[in-house]
């Protein structure tokens, strides 16, 4: 008798979608940093609802059950939408993420690990008069040597978003996740996928509820989209 073949292996890649946070009153001009009480803008709430409703088509998308070539076999296993939204426990991110798990029918679970870079005695400055600053250039062109005064390092924080969806792929293995974060923390996780140095970190754009897109496997991170704030169709299976 034949030996039976063996199933194949079921794909165990968790697929992470990180989310920055809709606009403030603050955007591009204060370093807010972890300040409480900062929440979004009027047209950051209606950027938060546009992501919404970007996300909620492209799980109902993703969870649509993939067509059968030539109508026999074995039925796919049913393709899965969004598992699960995380939240940096700031306003700003809390309030985009609401927006978000309403949509997709779940609820918002806040994890400490998205939050913003911790930015010391800067937090509150004016992004004008920071850039004046002869440390400015060292947080532009070498980030990875530089510490916030009382706050924290660029190296620590790429260290900790990265340790962060760690524990989000051991959590969702083979699923989908969105993270709602912010700015640096994302371009930080960005250059970790992308194997480049954190001293270019600060070439990649993330822009407000833009979405980045990278899946997480056995084999190492897959980068699918950064900064998108089109259309999330192209992210769906084929």
């Amino acid at each position: 008798m034949a030996p039976r073949p063996k199933a194949a292996p079921r794909d165990r890649s968790t697929t992470v979608l990180l989310v920055r946070h809709g606009t403030t009153s603050t955007t591009g001009k204060v370093l807010p940093g972890r300040a409480a009480g900062l929440h979004l803008s009027d047209s950051g709430r209606e950027q938060a609802a546009a992501v919404a409703e970007r996300l909620s088509a492209w799980s109902e998308a993703a969870a649509r059950p993939p067509e059968r070539s030539g109508g026999a076999g074995k039925p796919s296993e049913p393709r899965k939408g969004i598992a699960a939204v995380y939240s940096s426990p700031l306003e700003r991110t809390r309030e985009t993420a609401a927006a978000i798990a309403k949509s997709v029918g779940l609820r918002v679970q806040v994890e400490r690990g998205l939050l913003e870079c911790d930015f010391g005695d800067w937090t509150g400055g004016s992004l004008k008069e920071l850039s004046k600053l002869p440390e400015w250039s060292t947080v532009q062109r070498y980030p990875s040597g530089f510490r916030f005064p009382g706050g924290e390092s660029f190296v620590a924080m790429q260290a900790r978003i990265v340790d962060t969806i760690g524990r989000l792929r051991a959590r969702h293995p083979g699923e989908v996740v969105v993270a709602v974060s912010h700015a640096d923390p994302i371009k930080a996780a960005v250059a970790d996928a992308v194997g480049t140095h954190l001293d270019l970190f600060q070439r990649i754009v993330i822009s407000p509820c833009s979405v980045t897109a990278v899946v997480y496997g056995t084999g190492g991170p897959t980068v699918l989209a950064v900064n998108s704030t089109g259309s999330l169709k192209e992210l769906v299976p084929s």
